[in-house]
């Protein structure tokens, strides 16, 4: 199994864990914040339909994930999910929370962060995927042991767990819409499983385009 992706040269553009399954399923990329990311399959408007009327998923590797450690209380409850300019702040054990964010918006919590404890870079160790639709929850129920029933997992929630039988963490950032993390090593792995549970319900994959943006407040549940 090759680990190159988790090495980036100074300069070069970086790659999803998940960008080589992407293009052998017809997707476009381009470059973004120095990711080549995916932007569609080709059909945008079908994509967007999928995330409205059954399912999508789509590759967010490209999310900035830090993880602080820190000595000081939360201002947010355990297990629920802090949203920030651009991003979230997910708490993972005690004095150890998670920073997900477009890259852009990154740059200008990491320093926030820092200001609190030990900050540690695992964008390139993690890879990310959101699962959007009415049917999403059916998609987790094929592969996730977690429990993420609305009464179980509200908006904002945020779960470590057994995730496609590896260790995983899933939030919910909005109605109808998961972002599951996942060790990069297991990308391919990911995306097969993934693939087979969505398309099996009718649903397909979707360029980042097709999903609103992370910067846009979710509406509460």
């Amino acid at each position: 199994m090759s680990l190159g992706f988790l090495s980036i040269s100074a300069g070069a553009t970086a790659r999803s864990p998940l960008l080589d399954a992407a293009l052998g399923g017809g997707a476009r990329s381009e470059v973004r914040d120095g990711w080549e990311v995916v932007s569609s399959f080709g059909d945008p408007t079908a994509e967007r339909s999928a995330c409205i009327e059954s399912v999508g998923f789509a590759d967010l590797s490209h999310l900035t994930k830090l993880e602080l450690q820190h000595d000081g209380a939360r201002p947010f409850a355990a297990g629920e999910a802090l949203r920030l300019p651009g991003g979230w702040r997910c708490p993972v054990r005690p004095r150890l929370d998670l920073l997900l964010a477009e890259p852009s918006a990154a740059a200008a919590l990491r320093p926030g962060l820092e200001a609190e404890g030990r900050v540690c870079d695992l964008t390139g160790s993690l890879g990310a995927l959101a699962i959007a639709g009415p049917l999403a929850r059916e998609v987790f129920a094929r592969f996730c042991a977690l429990d993420l029933r609305e009464g179980s997992m509200p908006v904002r929630g945020f779960r470590p767990g057994s995730v496609a039988r590896t260790p995983g963490y899933v939030l919910h950032e909005r109605p109808e819409r998961f972002l599951v993390l996942f060790g990069a090593a297991y990308g391919q792995y990911f995306w097969e499983v993934v693939a087979d549970a969505v398309e099996r319900l009718g649903g397909r994959p979707v360029g980042t385009d097709s999903l609103p943006a992370i910067d846009e407040e979710p509406a509460r549940a």
